[in-house]
This record gives structure tokens, C-alpha cells and sequence, in this order.
């Protein structure tokens, strides 16, 4: 393959590809291709392949870079929040509230310790769960599930949750909260970056992620000393000691090469997600200045920084302006085309709260995310805007 055709799928910008790709995971390896390979060639070259130095120095790295006192490298975001719901004693016998309008994974790692998913609905602009229906079923649990004893409240598309009214209704029930930040690296609410508030948050470094590795990766970020302790057992069979499980658990290791490119990522994230928040400024303006109406930007929550792991528009009419921008040269997504309680293999089976989801049903019909990621140049953002202008 030459130059040219690498470069071309690189960018999108081949035969029958579009010129401005939704996602493009690669472009960060080449944006930092000398370090991360001189961090790979350093853990190759170490002979320490599962929990050596370079997955002690991310996590510590990580935890200070959030401002909290722990992170625990783990498999994937979805072990994540498995381990942390083990962690904090939620398995069988006890209800989990979430939101539909998440990835799959919030509720398949629910699942994965057996404890029983409630999905609730979410706020009509911000899109984040609804803290008067997390009150409501707090005071008032649903007949038929067993005691709701957390929460994962999912800090959506870059942006925090509502902190301040779930954490006060978890406090006064006792009810543990974990925060799913898998899309909030470096997100801010009332000056605190995300996954320092609960008692544990839970992050997924899959590629698109803000910080993310090449291939699978989580962590675990926790303020409590038993409880990180807790987790570095569990996610090792449940060793303490080598080769004596002292409980059951998992073998699920952030490994050494995936450590190692994070500890690169780290180091540019705040510079990533200031690049984010420019070329989201720049979107909101060409939306602003169309003549369209059916088009929304995304609503900011007060005191909360965004990080915008993804730009997602409110839309009437999705597929055909998703044609018109496809035409112009504009890649588009949609997270998430069906909420959890709609797709097969939880459809008529999973909880809902008293609301039945209502507002997330509206909103999964209307959410569009556009191209978004730090590596776009500035002539691809322009022409991502010049599409939305031009949109009526």
C-alpha cells in the first residue's frame, strides 16, 4: 500500500469514503507516534508484561491527574463498573438504577454480578438521568425488584450529570453511587473533575475515548483506601497473596503496552480536550447562524465543564439532514439509535421506572453526532460548519 492510499484511509478521504470521518481512532497514534512507540519499545523491553511499572505508573498518574487518591487498571470500562458494584458488596439480591439512554455496557455490567438493572428516564435538555425520578423510586422503590442499592448515574457525550441532586437523594436512601465516566475524562462539575465525587467511577479507554488506549482498557477511581485494596484483589482472582484466593474474583489486568500509551495520552489530555471544546465552539456557531430550525446545539450544564467525547445535535428530520451532510462531505453517527430497554435481548424483561422512559424515547430519534475528535484540522472543521450553515 502506498503513501497516498495509507494517508487516503487514514482520513476518510479515499474512493467512496467520506472526507471528514465521524471517528478516527488512528490519526492519535500518529499524532504522537514517536512517544507512544518509544513507551511500547520501553514496556517490550522490560520483561514485565501484567502489573508491572508501567500499569502502577499510569494509575498513579491517573489518580493524581484527577485529584483523587486511587485508580485501578482493569480490562474494560465494563469490568469497570462490574468491579466496582463487587467492590461495594451490589450482586444478587440487590437493584442497580441506571439510564436506558447509555451504552449497553452500564447495564450489562449490572447484570454481570447478578444484581437486577431499573433504568430510569433522562432530563429533556441535558440528557443525563433524571434526578426527580432517581428521588421518586428512592422513596418509593418499584414492587417487584429487590432493594435498590446503587445508582450509576452516566456522565453523558462529556458532560456530568446533574451531581448535586443524585448525590444528595443517594446520601439521604444510603444508597452507593458509582459514576460511569467512560465518556467525562477530564470533565468538570463545581471545579471537580468527575469520578471524585461517589464512592467509586469506573472509565472505559476504548480508542474513540478522550483518553484512550489501542485496544480495551479501564480503570477504577476510588478515595477509600479498603476499597482500592478490595479491587486490586478482586480484578486478580481474588489474590491478596499470590495463589491463595482469599474470595472470588476476575482476571481483569490493564496490561503493560496499553498502560504504557496511556501514560503518553495522559500527558496531552487537557490539551485534547481543549481542542474538543474549541471545535465544539465552532459548531455551535455555524448551528446558531443556519437558517435551519430543525437543528439544536447541545445544552451546557451550569458549573460543569464539557469535554465533548462526543458533539451530539438534536435533529428533526435525522435521516434526511444525516444525507445532506453525508452529501457534503460530513461523517455523522447516532449514540444511541435504541435505548437498552428497547434492544432484543432486554425488551419486555428489564425494569423501568415510573416515567417508562418517555423522554428517552423522543430523544434517541433526534440525537446526531458530528465528526469529533482533536486531530481534525481546521480545514475539516470549516467544512463541517460550511455543511451546517448551509443546512435549511
Amino acid at each position: 500500500m502506498s503513501w497516498k492510499e495509507l494517508l487516503a484511509r487514514l482520513t476518510g478521504s479515499g474512493p467512496d469514503t467520506l472526507i471528514v470521518p465521524q471517528a478516527n481512532p488512528g490519526a492519535s497514534y500518529y499524532a504522537l507516534k514517536a512517544q507512544i512507540e518509544k513507551a511500547v519499545n520501553r514496556a517490550l523491553g522490560s520483561g514485565q508484561y501484567i502489573l508491572g511499572d508501567e500499569c502502577r505508573g499510569f494509575e498513579a498518574e491517573f489518580a493524581a491527574w484527577l485529584g483523587t487518591n486511587f485508580a485501578i487498571g482493569c480490562a474494560s470500562g465494563t469490568d469497570a463498573l462490574a468491579l466496582a458494584l463487587r467492590g461495594l458488596g451490589i450482586g444478587p439480591g440487590s437493584a442497580v438504577a441506571t439510564v436506558s439512554h447509555t451504552a449497553v455496557a452500564t447495564v450489562a455490567a449490572i447484570e454481570m454480578v447478578g444484581a437486577t438493572p431499573l433504568l430510569l428516564d433522562i432530563e429533556p435538555e441535558h440528557l443525563t438521568m433524571d434526578p426527580n425520578e432517581l428521588a421518586a423510586v428512592l422513596e418509593t422503590p418499584p414492587e417487584g425488584l429487590p432493594p435498590i442499592r446503587a445508582v450509576i448515574p452516566v456522565h453523558l457525550y462529556g458532560q456530568s450529570v446533574d451531581l448535586t441532586s443524585i448525590m444528595a437523594c443517594c446520601a439521604r436512601q444510603d444508597v452507593a453511587v458509582v459514576e460511569d465516566c467512560a465518556q467525562a475524562h477530564g470533565a468538570t462539575y463545581k471545579g471537580r473533575r468527575l469520578g471524585t465525587f461517589a464512592q467509586a467511577g469506573a472509565f472505559s479507554f476504548y480508542p474513540t475515548k478522550n483518553l484512550g488506549a489501542f485496544g480495551d482498557g479501564g480503570a477504577i477511581t476510588t478515595g477509600n483506601a479498603d476499597l482500592a485494596e478490595r479491587l486490586r484483589a478482586l480484578r486478580q482472582y481474588g489474590w491478596r497473596q499470590r495463589f491463595n484466593s482469599e474470595e472470588a474474583g476476575v482476571n481483569s489486568r490493564l496490561d503493560e503496552l496499553q498502560a504504557a500509551i496511556l501514560r503518553v495520552k495522559l500527558s496531552y489530555l487537557k490539551t485534547c480536550n481543549s481542542r474538543r471544546q474549541a471545535i465544539a465552539k465552532a459548531y455551535d456557531q455555524a448551528v446558531t447562524s443556519s437558517t435551519s430550525s430543525a437543528m439544536r446545539p447541545p445544552v451546557r450544564r451550569a458549573n460543569s465543564e464539557h469535554v465533548f467525547y462526543q458533539y451530539v445535535l438534536r435533529v428533526h428530520d435525522r435521516d434526511r439532514i444525516r444525507a445532506r451532510l453525508r452529501d457534503a462531505g460530513v461523517g455523522t453517527a447516532v449514540h444511541y439509535c435504541l435505548p437498552v430497554h428497547e434492544q432484543t435481548a432486554y425488551r419486555d424483561r428489564i425494569a423501568l421506572g415510573p416515567n417508562r422512559c418517555r423522554v428517552t424515547s423522543v430523544a434517541v430519534r433526534e440525537v446526531v453526532s458530528l465528526p469529533m475528535y482533536p486531530e481534525l484540522t481546521d480545514a475539516q472543521v470549516e467544512q463541517v460548519c460550511a455543511a451546517l450553515r448551509s443546512l435549511g
